[in-house]
């Protein structure tokens, strides 16, 4: 970790300055850049750090679980279906009048792009029930 001092055209920086591409040759030599800036109330004036971290503390050492395969899966097929949803001009009138139905119920989802998820979500998941 190591104080950061910015030029004045810039209060403060948080997030990656550069990335490791994993994909390349030279990946093992790559070092990645993270700043962050402290919001929290403090007396001291040095609110901004830089951390540096290599391809190890960047790739993931354990193999993904069936369970996140199995969000992975959906989120992929769900997303799908909500593009093709959106597209496709028979629904259209039917979805903003279902939308505009529930949209100040309790629980109503307030944009459409939210309610085609949820109607898209409840019908993968009544066709893929998990057991």
């Amino acid at each position: 970790m190591a104080i950061s001092r910015l030029s004045p055209f810039f209060e403060s920086i948080s997030g990656a300055l550069t990335k490791i591409n994993k994909k390349s040759p030279h990946a093992a030599d790559q070092k990645m850049m993270l700043c962050t800036h402290r919001t929290a109330p403090t007396t001291s004036t040095d609110c901004n750090r830089v951390y540096q971290r290599d391809l190890q503390s960047v790739t993931r050492s354990t193999a993904p679980s069936s369970d996140e395969l199995l969000a992975r899966t959906r989120f992929a097929v769900v997303g799908a279906a909500v593009a093709e949803r959106k597209s496709n001009l028979s629904l259209v009138n039917s979805d903003k009048q279902a939308f505009l139905a529930q949209k100040n119920e309790p629980g109503g989802k307030t944009t459409m792009k939210a309610y085609l998820w949820k109607v898209c979500g409840d019908q993968y998941d009544q066709e893929h029930p998990r057991s």
